[in-house]
């Protein structure tokens, strides 16, 4: 009876699902982190025809876009060094909720920083009082992302008690 119930929950696909939440981790926040980057790189170079000055100045958005896929990457790293051969059904469904949370909440904030990036810089282009009010908004998309990754994170911690 004992082996029945090992099988039934540690099946010899569990793993699957682990390797599907490390993988939304990575691809999900770098869709985000690029289109962010994208983004606010058109309206920085589009700003950058007029104001050359304030380049430097309205990059902001572009590096904040490619932290959010860094998120991803740890997440996908910490959910990869949990992989096992024969691990819980439990725990391969943690590990996907883990990636999925941070990989979809890290492409909405990619997607935020990208629009508010574009229009932010050429905003501030034409008026530098509406730097700050950019940062701002950037800070409160990015934070999105920062969420997924505490989920993500308190989710991986849980996936790690689960035995076979």
């Amino acid at each position: 009876m004992s082996t029945l119930v090992a099988t039934e929950f540690c099946p010899v696909y569990a793993p699957f699902f682990g390797v599907m939440g490390a993988t939304s981790a990575i691809v999900f926040c770098c869709f985000g982190a690029a289109y962010g980057t994208a983004k606010s790189g058109v309206g920085l170079t589009s700003m950058g025809v007029l104001r050359p000055d304030l380049i430097i100045k309205g990059i902001v958005p572009i590096i904040m876009a490619g932290i959010i896929g860094i998120y991803g990457l740890v997440v996908s790293v910490l959910i990869g060094n949990g992989f096992q051969q024969k691990m819980s059904l439990f725990a391969g469904f943690i590990q996907l909720g883990a990636g999925l949370s941070v990989g979809l909440a890290g492409m909405a904030a990619g997607f935020a920083v990208g629009i508010v990036g574009d229009a932010g810089v050429r905003a501030s282009a034409q008026q530098p009082r509406l730097f700050t009010g950019m940062i701002l908004v950037l800070i409160f998309a990015e934070v999105l992302a920062l969420y997924g990754l505490i989920v993500a994170l308190i989710l991986n911690t849980k996936a790690s008690t689960a035995e076979c």
